[in-house]
């Protein structure tokens, strides 16, 4: 949910509204980057906010009655800008990690007041635009060299730690992005799906989510093996019908088309094969994203 500004005029996330109270969060009438700029939200009204802290008994520090004032951002078009750099910082957990939101909002401020001449533009990558503004984030944290990643994937022999598949995606554990840990052993061997899937996830509740399809795991094994041996039949028998069309110097003739038709049949018992293994796949990677968003919606910070 989103909350426009009473003070700045920008539409960011509610959280930006939210202060914690002795008994029950406050809400404010504008934002935490106006309050930190020095601004008194009791000289603002903001009926949004206002609703709906009453809906949730939340105290709300603002104005009952709106009082006739421009917005500080007064382009519509720079509001627009500064509201994708924030939406991008409140989305970057590497970002939050190494800039407080102290330190950031001190810099939409230096931009907004003309301190610093650059506005966020949407044209350029989150990375850009913190330069821009003379912030500072290291995207590039995994730094595990050519000699480790073999280490690893020779200790583990190409398999999976996850899964059980063949892989050669040295993963971390815990994310580089929130240990800054490349020590040994903080890596594991993945294959390059769950590498994908566990992306920024804790190591310890991909684990938990990872323990309750057991089965699963066991079955894409057996789907991966199974194909690998079909796919090599198939590969051996096309390599043969090439060197008998070459021996007999024709490319039609009764045998000829007879190898094609096993060919051809093989062909399809490996498409229906690997149909049903990409939907267990698919149904996998879900049973993932659903456990993540509900670990997250119980840590998220919104007015709710």
């Amino acid at each position: 949910m989103k909350f426009q500004c009473s003070s700045c005029g920008l539409r960011i996330n509610s959280v930006h509204f939210k202060k914690q109270g002795l008994m029950n969060p406050k809400l404010t009438s504008i934002c935490d980057i106006c309050l930190q700029r020095g601004q008194d939200a009791s000289d603002f009204a903001n009926s949004a906010v206002q609703i709906f802290a009453q809906g949730l008994l939340y105290t709300f520090e603002g104005r009952d009655t709106k009082t006739a004032a421009d917005f500080l951002v007064a382009k519509k078009e720079s509001r627009k800008r500064y509201e994708a750099f924030i939406q991008d910082y409140d989305g970057n957990s590497l970002a939050q990690q190494q800039l407080s939101r102290h330190d950031f909002n001190a810099a939409i401020i230096a931009s907004e007041t003309g301190e610093n001449s650059f506005v966020p533009r949407m044209d350029l990558t989150f990375a850009e635009n913190l330069e821009e503004l003379g912030l500072k984030v290291n995207f590039q944290l995994n730094e595990v060299d050519y000699i480790d990643r073999e280490r690893i994937r020779a200790k583990y022999h190409y398999r999976c730690q996850y899964c059980g598949r063949r892989g050669r995606s040295v993963d971390h554990k815990n994310p580089v992005s929130l240990s800054h840990n490349n020590d040994l052993d903080n890596l594991i061997l993945s294959c390059k799906e769950c590498n994908k899937i566990k992306s920024n996830m804790p190591y310890t509740l991909f684990i938990k989510l990872n323990d309750e399809i057991k089965p699963v795991n066991q079955k894409l094994v057996k789907y991966e093996n199974a194909l690998a041996t079909l796919q090599g039949e198939f590969n051996e028998r096309r390599r043969k019908l090439a060197a008998t069309m070459h021996l007999k110097g024709v490319v039609n003739d009764p045998e000829l088309n007879m190898m094609r038709k096993q060919n051809k049949k093989l062909q399809d018992a490996i498409d229906s094969l690997k149909s049903d293994y990409d939907e267990l796949r698919l149904l996998r990677e879900q049973h993932f994203m659903t456990g993540w968003k509900l670990a997250e919606e119980q840590k998220d910070n919104a007015i709710i």
